[in-house]
């Protein structure tokens, strides 16, 4: 007998497969199991591992416990760059936000907006190493920040279990279905190179022209990439950006 797909069970695996989840430098083989499993059991199987301590590795398999196929089938990746090629939406998740002058969503936010994305393109939520966290500067390239509301007095979570919070609340929104803008046209979002290439371009602009000052960038470009976070750009507003940037570049030489 054979079993049929119902087309809402399709839609929903087609919506989680668009979310990868990236841990970035995770250090216990074992929280990478974890996390797989705590994927899992919610819909998830894209995982991308960037620059891993140790995978594979027995300990990640033992603690994945029926998750190895996310296991074998986990993207390595030497930067985060690399893992989020060809996403048009990143959250970074963490603690560590107030050094950050992103939106802050919580992960109910993040849930409700990245599934709605999923329509567009692959979206990525992001994890840092499990003492430290996200650097600034990797946070720094995702749309926004996401932080789980924890007790004040007792705010540790292990990483497989902020991974599992974050997936629990996209399976409970992948359960409504996605609603297309009233034409029902999708809207052609830039990726995550093509905004890294743009703010590299706005940089050496800026600093052609004498605005930037090189010894202090870093201020001014984290306000500008807030602010091309914020716009979440289709690809053919990104397109008159660079040419604006071109334009300026020949006047100035």
């Amino acid at each position: 007998m054979h079993k049929t797909v119902s087309p809402v069970n399709s839609t929903l695996t087609a919506m989680l497969d668009r979310v990868r989840i990236i841990l970035v430098c995770p250090s216990h083989p074992g929280n990478i199991g974890s996390a797989a499993r705590a994927m899992k059991t919610m819909g998830l199987t894209r995982l991308y591992l960037v620059t891993p301590k140790s995978f594979p590795h027995a300990e990640a398999t033992a603690l994945a416990v029926g998750a190895a196929d996310i296991l074998d089938a986990a993207s390595v990746c030497d930067t985060l760059d690399e893992a989020l090629t060809g996403t048009i939406f990143s959250i970074a998740s963490t603690a560590r936000h107030r050094d950050l002058s992103h939106q802050i969503w919580s992960p109910r936010e993040v849930a409700s907006s990245l599934m709605r994305k999923t329509d567009e393109g692959d979206v990525a939520i992001v994890f840092g190493p499990e003492r430290t966290g996200l650097t600034i500067q990797d946070a720094t390239k995702c749309n926004v920040v996401s932080t789980i509301p924890c007790n004040a007095d007792y705010s540790s979570l292990n990483l497989a279990q902020a991974v599992q919070v974050f997936a629990y609340e996209l399976k409970v929104i992948s359960l409504d279905h996605v609603i297309l803008p009233d034409d029902g046209k999708l809207v052609a979002r830039a990726t995550h190179e093509e905004t890294e290439r743009l703010i590299a371009h706005f940089e050496k602009v800026l600093i052609d022209v004498g605005f930037l000052n090189l010894k202090t960038p870093g201020r001014v470009m984290q306000r500008l990439r807030r602010l091309i976070a914020r716009g979440e750009l289709e690809k053919d507003e990104l397109n008159i950006l660079r040419g604006f940037l071109s334009a300026v570049e020949k006047k100035a030489l």
